[in-house]
This record gives C-alpha cells, structure tokens and sequence, in this order.
C-alpha cells in the first residue's frame, strides 16, 4: 500500500485520485498506487451511476412541474458548459448532448463492471438516446477525471447541472423545443449558449428558493444603496403577476429563507425611494451574496 494514504480517506490537502497521481509520477507508488488509482476512478464513477439510479426516470408529474424553474435554469447552464467543453476540443458538431470523454480520451475504457452495470441500467430506464449519451458521459467523465483530471482546462464539470436536473424531475424530450415535462424552453443554438450569463448556485438551497412558490411571471430585483452594488446587493425581492388578472405579489427572501411578503416595490411607487432598487435576472438572484437589512439577513441564495 502506498504511503501515506489511508483507504477511504484523502490525503490533506488533496483529492485522492490528485495525489496517487503524484506517487505514480514520481515513481513512488508502484503497482500499489495505479491500482489504487484504478479503483478510486471506478468508485466515483460508480457513484455517479448510483446517483442515476435514484432518478425516477418516469415520475411524478407534479415533482417535475414544481421544479420548472431550477431545472431550465440547469439545462441551459448544462448547454453552456458542454458549448465550452465543445469548442474546446472541437466537438461543435456533437453538441450539446454528448460524451465529452470520446473527445478527450478516446482510448479511454471504463471499468468493465461499471460499464456493464450502467448499460444494462440505462436499455431499462432511460428512453431516450441523448438522454442515455449523458448519462453515459457523466459516468465515463467522473472515472477520466479521476485518473487525468488535471490534464484538462480549467472548465466547469460539463454534467453537475444535468445530474441535479435529472433528480429534480427526470429527463426531458427533444422536439422544436426542449421539453422539460413541466416547461419547454427554446434549443437556441452553439453561440447563443457559449455566450449564456452562467448559472453557477448550484446548491439544493438556492435550487429550492428559486422553485418556492413560483406561479406566475416573476421579475427580480436587488435592492441597492451606498456599498451595496448590483453585484451584492442589501436584499432580493421579487414581483410575480398571477392568473390572467395579473394579480401582483411582492416577495423578498427574508432571513428565514424563503420568500415573504413585503411592501417594499408598493411603498417605492409611492415616493418612499429611500433605498433604491433595480431588475436583475434569475441567474443574478440565484448568486447574490448575503444581504444587509432585516428583510434578507441571513439570505443563503448564493453556495
């Protein structure tokens, strides 16, 4: 066994398959460290695929309906990282659905047990093939990113935002739009999505405040002031207008973290313009950082 590596524990400092790596190269570990090596990488991808396991490929529909908001959100921040993974290594013809592993290493052999489990898994549950080619990618991408992670550029892992997806609602559809079974939102094209404002909250948390009580069409807003810029804000409210009456409810996300009612937009109409506010997107309000008065104290929409 190499030295200084305790199984099921990292190494300080760095991740097990990042240090293992530095005893092989130097020459350290032998035998011992490649295949350690070897089973770290079929362990996180096997974790990968247990995580598919836990998808309810063909559920509830009010699961998936309740979750329209973070999951769109997620799929279009998965285009915009398999756009850049794309163009990184020429594979613009594949995207956005596809294996970034065959681009990256295309010797690459996932473990034989792994691999039968997960295709077997995959003939039984999951029905689509873009859908499967992801759910294969993300498995394959967890076991080369533990053997050759640092080899590649300093890129987001392409597959997190469509496995987050996935458990909050199952799979989608491909027809003019991409159906999300609960919400469809438009297929845009390569350079619309390199170009995408990242979704970056990726936390349950933030997912969770974004979905609560989400009828109706929402505009955000961040409230600003003195030290307090668009980019960290005092507070974020919200207006959704519901129904074809348009019904208006103002909303901050307060220190109990969720969405409460507040007079703050109505007062403002009315000239009490003491602390001004100004419209930012779904992206932008999923990542603000903790704000500064009593309404959204204590705010914990941003990891």
């Amino acid at each position: 066994m190499c030295e200084g590596w305790t199984p099921g524990k990292f190494p300080e400092g760095r991740t097990a398959s990042q240090r293992l790596r530095e005893w092989i190269d130097a020459g350290e570990g032998g035998l011992d460290a490649v295949d350690l090596l070897t089973e770290v990488s079929a362990e996180l991808s096997r974790a990968v695929l247990e995580r598919l396991r836990a998808v309810d490929w063909h559920g509830d529909w009010d699961v998936a309906n309740s979750h329209t908001r973070s999951r769109a959100l997620l799929m279009r921040e998965y285009m915009r990282r398999a756009a850049l993974w794309a163009r990184a290594y020429g594979a613009e013809a594949e995207w956005p659905f596809f294996d970034v592993t065959e681009f990256l290493d295309p010797t690459f052999q996932l473990d034989p047990e792994v691999a039968s489990e997960l295709e077997e898994y995959l003939a039984h549950n999951v029905g689509t093939p873009s859908t499967a080619r992801t759910c294969r990618g993300a498995v394959r991408w967890a076991a080369l990113r533990a053997v050759r992670g640092d080899d590649f550029p300093a890129l987001p892992d392409p597959y997190e935002p469509l496995l987050l997806m996935y458990g909050r609602g199952g799979g989608y559809s491909i027809e003019e739009f991409i159906d999300l079974y609960g919400v469809m939102i438009p297929y845009g094209n390569f350079d619309s999505s390199l170009n995408a404002e990242p979704f970056l909250s990726l936390a349950p948390s933030t997912l969770d405040a974004l979905d609560a009580w989400a009828e109706g069409r929402i505009t955000y807003y961040a409230k600003i002031s003195e030290g307090y810029p668009r980019s960290s804000p005092r507070g974020i409210l919200r207006r959704r207008l519901v129904g074809r009456e348009a019904e208006t409810h103002d909303e901050a996300f307060t220190r109990n973290l969720r969405w409460e009612p507040t007079e703050y937009l109505r007062l403002y109409e009315l000239g009490h313009n003491d602390v001004d506010h100004v419209q930012i997107s779904e992206r932008e309000a999923a990542r603000v950082h903790r704000g500064g008065d009593q309404e959204t104290d204590g705010c914990a929409l941003v990891v």
